[in-house]
């Protein structure tokens, strides 16, 4: 019996950067959305995230990530109501790629997401807590950095902005 799996069909193009070595030290910005744009972590009210205890519980996983990764360093994070925005450095001693770190985050949050809707009641979800993918741009320079952290920083206030 043939093999139901066709690679031409189910082949996913990468969005990281062809040759890159995601391991490499340096700040990397990430951007993680929930899966079909589920707003399961809060709200935004007068320009301000106010998080419910689900969006408290993956702003926690993600400053306990250096404890579990001590070769890495968080930088700024927001916790939006469908999506985060974070700035993560690693350092390569050991080295660590940021698939890996992301990979993990994304497993804790699920799991701890999981009890919360069995133990606390939390709105459930489809599947997957988060999308498949995660985008990634590599801060080359002080002032990029500078940048990226201001627009986590306003990324709240600027939430009416877009389409809802």
């Amino acid at each position: 019996m043939p093999s139901r799996y066709d690679p031409d069909k189910h082949h996913r193009r990468s969005i990281r950067l062809r040759g890159f070595d995601y391991s490499t030290p340096g700040a990397y910005f990430i951007t993680i959305g929930t899966r079909h744009h589920a707003r399961l972590f809060g709200q935004i009210a007068n320009g301000a995230m106010h998080l419910n205890a689900a969006g408290a519980m993956v702003e926690q996983q993600w400053q306990g990530l250096s404890l579990r990764f001590p070769s890495i360093t968080l930088d700024i994070l927001v916790v939006m109501p469908d999506h985060t925005h974070a700035i993560v450095w690693l350092h390569g001693d050991p080295p660590i790629t940021l698939g890996t770190v992301i990979g993990a985050f994304k497993s804790l949050t699920t799991n701890a997401y999981i009890a919360g809707v069995r133990e606390k009641g939390w709105p459930t979800f489809d599947r997957r807590l988060w999308e498949r993918d995660y985008y990634e741009h590599i801060v080359r320079n002080e002032e990029s950095l500078a940048r990226i952290r201001t627009y986590i920083e306003q990324n709240p206030a600027r939430w009416n902005d877009r389409s809802q």
